[in-house]
């Protein structure tokens, strides 16, 4: 569905430094700089599956997902989405995929999500049942309710976030390039984005490249990962595998009972590495074969309310990717 060759885009960007000086020299002889916002990645994606595209700010996500979408041109390489090329902007490709963007929004700011719905309906010329058949479906999946009845401005972030996406997707499109569709929203509300986008992936056999920096997203959305630093991929598999590939170690978390937190500590300190400490409560973090062995100790010599065996965070899998791949790149 999505399959991209050797794409690249550079910017030329002035450089010049601060002061009346420099601004007037300028004028005359300016000084470029080349930045290499993608800088020759290529993958592909299958029909339907869920692909989180991850990667530090600056990366290079952003602009991807524009030129995958067409807003942007690349410097060279090849796109193809859904059969079509991004760049040419077809009618039919603009009917096949759509880009949410979680800090833009194409709502009406003074007029209910409806007439937005509506708006969409005429742009993409959908025929009146299938619209109503489909503004039915995304009202029950994102239990809409009332809320399109609404002014936007009225709406809360997370309301006006779900309107946004049933906006998105009046035209039941198969690719859908999301871009950090969590942002700014509450606990609850970022569950009912997740659970909203993987039913429609499911339902309808859509394809989803999804952004984002909340990793609770990619865990439950995303079985693949691609990762991108410095407008370079540095990985592209399963998110299982790459885990167990840079942090094969576990965490023991141990809450203690009667508040027996400091002598337990200095217990678990014997059997590895003590990664926090406070109150009741201790994690510690072992090698994956000795866990077996450290949670037996563990439950014989100290009073434990509660103990449970988990993966370290994401965020420190993908910090040591990133630093590794960085000691590689200045390494030669």
């Amino acid at each position: 569905m999505i399959q991209v060759s050797a794409l690249s885009k550079h910017y030329r960007v002035h450089r010049r430094p601060p002061g009346l000086g420099a601004a007037l020299r300028s004028l005359f002889r300016r000084q470029y700089d080349t930045v290499r916002a993608v800088d020759g990645i290529a993958f592909s994606v299958g029909e339907g599956e869920r692909v989180g595209f991850l990667g530090p700010n600056g990366a290079g996500k952003t602009t991807t997902l524009k030129m995958l979408s067409g807003l942007l041109h690349p410097t060279a390489g090849e796109i193809e989405v859904a059969g079509h090329v991004p760049r040419r902007r077809a009618a039919d490709f603009l009917k096949a995929i759509t880009l949410v963007m979680g800090q833009k929004q194409q709502l009406l700011w003074d007029l209910p999500p409806a007439d937005t719905f509506e708006l969409n309906r005429a742009i993409y010329e959908i025929p009146r049942p299938r619209f109503q058949e489909t503004v039915r479906e995304l009202t029950e999946l994102l239990e809409l309710g009332e809320l399109v009845q609404k002014p936007t401005r009225q709406l809360s972030l997370g309301e006006r976030m779900k309107c946004e996406l049933a906006a998105a997707l009046l035209h039941r499109p198969r690719v859908l390039f999301l871009d950090e569709p969590t942002i700014g929203l509450d606990v609850a509300m970022q569950a009912t984005v997740r659970s909203f986008v993987k039913a429609y992936n499911e339902r309808f056999g859509a394809t989803v490249l999804l952004t984002s920096h909340y990793m609770e997203d990619v865990v439950q959305l995303c079985p693949r990962v691609i990762v991108i630093d410095r407008g370079r991929i540095i990985y592209d598999g399963d998110l299982r595998a790459l885990s167990l590939r840079i942090r094969p170690d576990k965490r023991i978390v141990v809450r203690f009972e009667n508040g027996a937190g400091v002598a337990g500590a200095a217990e678990l300190e014997r059997l590895g590495q003590l990664v926090s400490r406070e109150a009741g409560q201790a994690v510690l973090q072992v090698a994956a074969a000795d866990v077996s062995q450290a949670v037996a100790r563990i439950l014989a010599a100290l009073p434990v309310s509660d103990l449970t065996v988990e993966d370290p965070p994401l965020e420190e899998v993908f910090s040591e990717l990133f630093r590794a791949s960085r000691e590689r790149v200045a390494g030669g």
